[in-house]
């Protein structure tokens, strides 16, 4: 169990500790939750009732947060983040590997860096490259040719297929597939004819690949994620996609091929993104919307239909479908009135 004295912690967030310093911190809580010896935090004033009753050895708030009297703290304007630090340096999840196990396969023209460690049954490939502190989990697939950046880590049973290339610090999640086939297909004459998918996949540093979620290698240039990006579990990413720095994408969604996300995106759960189009930087999508035209201004976005009573739906569906009737009946109105 990692334990940190209060004052370290608050060297790593840059905050101002209130109590005792020397307070030993063993873990991360909620307020409600906590016990002796670990640290919650308060970000959201509808829980700042939990303050008194906590049972938390100290508390990450914000400035001018009035304390329970003799309840230590870290004061930080960022509480949330603060936290997410902390976690960081308390962390207690285990290495996807430790050693390189007698039962991976790694090619003889591999190469390892410092401290590399493979799990059971992996297979390491022609001419891999791993950096120093990679970590390869039990059952993985690494193609020939693949390069992985310094202190990445991939989890059990993640595909990475030939020649495709993950940066620095990145983490792939369990069951993830990197560099399979795009879907590209020329009809003749009914019949579908295969189009080799000659790009690769690129994911530059600090990224996060959720679980089962897809990245597709491009036809004939590269699918990229680019650095600080964050990708849940269950996502489609389609050959040829482009997404800029430090954008988010929340669970099952889908990227169709050659679209073209900006930096710092927020894209809610279950949205569609056309093809061959582009989102420019600092645009949030909420959850559920189709997104089938280029999005050329920062700003928020949503084009999901919230759930209703079965009743009322069912009389705004009818409604909808009377609406281009409704449509030609105002024209002629108009143009009546207009005559």
């Amino acid at each position: 169990m990692q334990t940190m004295t209060l004052q370290q912690l608050a060297s790593v967030i840059d905050a101002e500790v209130v109590g005792d310093g020397q307070q030993p911190i063993t873990g991360v809580a909620t307020l409600a939750s906590a016990q002796s010896g670990q640290i919650a935090f308060l970000a959201n004033e509808k829980y700042r009732a939990q303050l008194d009753s906590t049972q938390a050895s100290a508390v990450i708030v914000a400035p001018n947060v009035e304390l329970p009297e003799g309840l230590a703290a870290l004061v930080t304007p960022n509480p949330y983040a603060g936290f997410a630090k902390v976690a960081q340096q308390l962390d207690t999840t285990p290495a996807a590997a430790t050693e390189i196990d007698a039962s991976a396969k790694v090619a003889s023209s591999a190469q390892l860096g410092e401290n590399v460690a493979i799990g059971p049954l992996a297979v390491i490939s022609e001419n891999v490259e791993l950096g120093d502190n990679v970590q390869i989990g039990a059952g993985c697939y690494i193609g020939p040719g693949v390069r992985i950046g310094a202190n990445t880590k991939v989890w059990q049973q993640v595909v990475i297929y030939h020649d495709c290339v993950i940066g620095a610090d990145c983490l792939l999640h369990s069951g993830a597939v990197i560099g399979a086939d795009g879907f590209g297909w020329a009809n003749e004459q009914g019949k579908w004819i295969k189009i080799p998918q000659l790009g690769r996949v690129v994911i530059h540093d600090r990224v996060e690949i959720g679980a089962n979620t897809t990245v597709d290698r491009g036809a004939l240039d590269d699918t990229v994620i680019s650095s600080g990006c964050i990708i849940d579990n269950q996502c489609q990413i389609a050959h040829n996609v482009f997404i800029d720095e430090d954008t988010a994408i929340a669970g099952c969604t889908v990227l169709a091929g050659s679209c073209r996300i900006g930096k710092r995106c927020l894209i809610g759960g279950a949205t569609a993104i056309n093809g061959h189009i582009e989102i420019c930087d600092d645009v949030q999508i909420s959850g559920f919307s189709m997104v089938i035209k280029a999005i050329s201004e920062p700003g928020v976005y949503a084009s999901g239909i919230p759930a209703a009573p079965h009743r009322e739906w069912r009389r705004n569906g009818a409604r909808y479908r009377q609406l281009d009737d409704l449509f030609q009946r105002v024209k002629k109105i108009e143009k009546k009135l207009s005559d």
